[in-house]
């Protein structure tokens, strides 16, 4: 299937070696000489320079046998055009980014109803919605949802200490069988490994859980964590991402702080957040922070719009005391930086997009897809067809690599942790974890 990437900066760059990898044929269309050529060099992908929203262009890219455009630009105007004019040529499927809340409100005149794009995606707002997630457990570095929410990803490092550590994977399925969790990868020294009964768990370790979302909560304490309840939380940098996250707080009954340094923003915010606090001043300024009673914060955002600040913003707010502190990360060479320098967790807007997209643009039996930071391993929820190799054999039989692992299989309202009598059904819902090198070879299984 040709899949047409419009735009070739973080998202489009990520999502064009995504797909090539996974042999599509891909093609990139992007005005910049430089990170077209950038492309060309690092990536199997066809390029063509030039604007994503010119018909010509959009012609010498080859739309009219394109299956799918992704629209994936900053800017949102060439992002909607690029889509209008692809429906026009019969693309099955658009996909585009936009940040502009006018452009995706319900009963908007350039509603993605009326406008007839299949998806829009708001990095902003899909950010501020993993923020809340992760603020909610003082362990969580990454969480992805599945099987409708029922199921989740939880990612979090190993205490000294704790119940697992030093403990093989065999024993710890022994001791904690009233536990339904299944532990997915194990990330040691930079390097990911799944699991096998003989795997051990050692203190350090940055270990990846999946589990019945409505008993996640159990996991912190078996890896040395102290019971956490998100009350008061405090946001450095009035950003889209910020503003949205402040929404979620107030509707959810948590006390949050807001603190941006423009004085016309603070106004701005005030406005929009009728039960915050909003606050002028630098979000580096350890004298303000430790004045505003950060040491006793359950939470601390750092979401400004630069990268840096961000990241010096959270290691403040870690130095005098927050619990628990993420920071916003744009550039995604900065990503595998978060757990070196100490923080807590990242979120990446470029990386919410990027996920939120590729569970459309594979095929149909995908239902999710979450890419992890600074992991070499990716969760996928596969939906089993009837004439699918897995359907009808029990776990034990099916000769799965050695680089991926079945989670969980959700049947109807039944969550099922995998054991090696058990038989995947059509309808099931299976969500595999597994290194890239595996995936190809895994994804035969559900053809």
């Amino acid at each position: 299937m040709r899949v047409i990437i419009v735009g070739a900066g973080e998202v489009g760059f990520h999502l064009a070696e995504r797909l090539s990898q996974e042999n599509q044929d891909v093609v990139v269309i992007e005005m910049d000489p430089d990170r077209a050529e950038r492309a060309t060099e690092l990536l199997d992908v066809m390029t063509v320079v030039g604007n994503g929203a010119s018909i010509p262009i959009l012609e010498k890219a080859g739309i009219r046998g394109a299956g799918i455009l992704l629209a994936v630009t900053s800017k949102d105007e060439v992002n909607l055009i690029s889509c209008l004019a692809a429906n026009r040529m019969r693309v099955d499927y658009t996909i585009a980014r936009i940040s502009n809340p006018d452009y995706y409100a319900r009963g908007s005149v350039l509603s993605r109803e009326r406008l007839g794009i299949d998806l829009m995606i708001n990095p902003e707002r899909e950010a501020a919605r993993e923020t809340f997630q992760l603020l909610q457990s003082a362990a969580a570095t990454d969480v992805a949802n599945f099987a409708h929410g029922q199921v989740q990803l939880v990612g979090l490092v190993v205490k000294e200490g704790a119940d697992v550590a030093g403990k093989s994977v065999a024993r710890l399925a022994a001791e904690l069988k009233d536990f339904h969790f299944v532990l997915a990868a194990i990330v040691r020294d930079g390097e990911t490994t799944i699991p096998d009964g003989s795997s051990r768990v050692e203190a350090g370790d940055h270990i990846y859980v999946l589990a019945p979302t409505s008993e996640v909560s159990s996991i912190p304490p078996l890896a040395g964590y102290e019971p956490f309840d998100l009350k008061r939380v405090m946001i450095a940098g009035g950003s889209a991402e910020g503003l949205f996250l402040a929404e979620l707080l107030e509707q959810n009954g948590v006390e949050c702080t807001i603190l941006d340094k423009d004085r016309k923003r603070c106004i701005e915010l005030a406005e929009a957040l009728p039960k915050s606090l909003v606050l002028h001043g630098d979000a580096t300024d350890t004298e303000l922070l430790e004045m505003e009673g950060v040491s006793g914060l359950d939470g601390y955002v750092a979401a400004t719009s630069h990268d840096e600040t961000n990241m010096l913003s959270a290691l403040v707010a870690k130095s005098v005391g927050a619990r628990k502190v993420v920071s916003l990360i744009e550039k995604f060479e900065y990503l595998p930086l978060v757990p070196r320098v100490g923080l807590d967790a990242a979120v990446s807007p470029r990386m919410s997009a990027v996920n939120a997209i590729l569970r459309y643009v594979r095929k149909g039996r995908v239902m999710t897809v979450a890419t992890l930071k600074g992991i070499d391993a990716e969760a996928i929820e596969f939906k089993v067809s009837k004439n699918a190799e897995i359907a009808h054999k029990t776990l034990a039989e099916l000769p799965f690599p050695p680089g991926g692992i079945i989670g969980t299989i959700t049947r109807g309202d039944e969550i099922l942790i995998p054991r090696g009598e058990d038989i995947v059904l059509p309808g099931d819902e299976v969500i595999v974890f597994a290194l890239p090198e595996a995936l190809p070879e895994i994804e035969k299984f559900f053809a």
